[in-house]
């Protein structure tokens, strides 16, 4: 398993296993000359020319092969297999004597050969490394104890449980404990990379802000009531443009415009709850409410009109089709969280809000303005109504909805009359967003209807 949450963490503990490799390379040469392997001098030499050949190998292939994982256990085979000789060359290459203890700098080679295969932190490989090693060193125990005492069991048990064979189980508790540290690792690493996972699609949705609150809740953003805003933004026309626009062209104009909602929702602490095609909805208030909402949702859904327009403009002049917008605002109680389905875990809200907000949104296209807002967001305002081309609509009737509801909307302004504001930046073209008449104006304490 491999990070992909910081690669250079992973390039820094090749270094260092590198490094470890080359001391134990040391170490089995100041073995040989201070003359640490009487009696298996031929071997120790082979064992000393192989591991370094080894180790510029495994350099070569960290450099210009990373990632590869069957070379990785093919090195640490080879590790494996020499610590198993220079075991061999202490433990049975030698004269059957009763004194067959290991070398302590035999044993530190073992070890440091140990400690380089766990700073991979890669249980397997931990297992393989020291699977050969133990099985090699425990048979060669029993080889030697046979070949020492044959007369009966007790002599033969006697000789097996020896000073040896503690080593060994030393080894094989340094092996445990490492093992248990690698499976941490990958404990810790498989939560860090879900939680950034997480992270990444709670991004696509909310806010910075949102997403470290989210984020410190955990799961403690279960279904609930509460009340919220609810917005739909949908361009009229778009399925026509899509029929016959080329592939690349759909893709840049819907990035734009969805990159354009999307930071003006965020602008204003909105969360974006889901993308269907062209239309996006946005809830004020999720994943908690405040006493502000409707203001927010309503300066947002404003500031909208005019960059949305201005995106259309400057989409006409570049030779794209005329895309206006068409905005919905509803205020209501919501029934949001996570709706768990099961494989698929979605922070959504739910309700009649929502539905009626999407029906305004649609009633926006058939009065041709390009918003539609519910007397109910209206009533909710902590601040007065930005004055602006208000025009009232009494008990409108919504399809599927038995109740009818009251409506303002907002009609349509002359592109010429309207003043130019802030900029925005759309794939590296500094365009102008406007900001219209209601907004500049200074703010008036009832509805004004032009």
């Amino acid at each position: 398993m491999t990070s992909s949450l910081h690669p250079e963490w992973d390039f820094a503990r090749e270094i260092r296993s590198i490094l470890l490799r080359f001391v134990a390379f040391a170490i089995l040469v100041a073995n040989f000359l201070l003359g640490g392997s009487e009696g298996a001098e031929g071997t120790h030499v082979a064992v000393v020319v192989s591991y370094f050949v080894i180790s510029i190998a495994s350099v070569a292939v960290a450099r210009y092969l990373p990632g590869g994982s069957w070379l990785k256990t093919l090195f640490v085979v080879l590790d494996a297999l020499l610590v198993t000789l220079l075991l061999y060359a202490h433990i049975l290459a030698g004269p059957i004597t009763e004194n067959h203890n290991l070398t302590t700098t035999s044993l530190v080679v073992a070890f440091i050969l140990l400690v380089h295969v766990g700073l991979k932190l890669e249980r397997r490989l931990v297992l393989v490394f020291a699977g050969i090693v133990l099985t090699s060193w425990v048979s060669m125990l029993a080889t030697t104890a046979v070949r020492h005492h044959t007369a009966d069991a007790v002599s033969l048990l006697a000789s097996f449980f020896n000073q040896d064979l503690g080593l060994t189980v030393s080894f094989g508790f340094a092996v445990f404990a490492i093992y248990l540290l690698a499976r941490d690792h990958d404990r810790t690493r498989r939560e860090a990379l879900k939680a950034d996972q997480r992270r990444l699609n709670l991004s696509r949705f909310f806010s910075p802000l949102i997403v470290s609150e989210l984020q410190e809740r955990g799961d403690a953003v279960g279904l609930e009531h509460r009340n919220a805003a609810i917005m739909f933004v949908d361009l009229r026309d778009f399925t026509s443009f899509a029929e016959t626009a080329p592939a690349r062209e759909l893709a840049l104009v819907l990035a734009e415009y969805r990159q354009l909602v999307t930071q003006t929702i965020f602008d204003h602490g909105g969360t974006v709850d889901k993308f269907i095609g062209d239309g996006i909805m946005a809830v004020f208030g999720q994943p908690q409410p405040k006493e502000d909402d409707a203001d927010r949702a309503l300066a947002c859904a404003l500031d909208l009109v005019d960059a949305l327009s201005d995106w259309r403009n400057h989409g006409v002049r570049n030779g794209y089709p005329a895309l206006d917008a068409a905005i919905g605002l509803h205020y209501g109680t919501v029934v949001g969280g996570v709706l768990d389905s099961g494989c698929h875990s979605e922070f959504t809200v739910i309700g009649d809000t929502v539905n009626v907000a999407q029906r305004l949104e649609t009633l926006a296209k058939s009065l041709d303005t390009p918003l539609v807002v519910s007397s109910e967001l209206l009533a909710r305002l902590k601040g007065p109504v930005p004055p602006a081309l208000w025009t009232p609509q009494t008990a409108v009737a919504l399809p599927g909805r038995r109740i009818p509801i009251d409506v303002w909307y907002l009609r349509r302004e002359p592109d010429a009359k309207r003043m130019l504001g802030r900029r925005y930046d759309i794939e590296g073209v500094q365009t102008v967003l406007q900001r219209s008449s209601f907004q500049s104006g200074p703010p008036a304490s009832n509805v004004g209807i032009g």
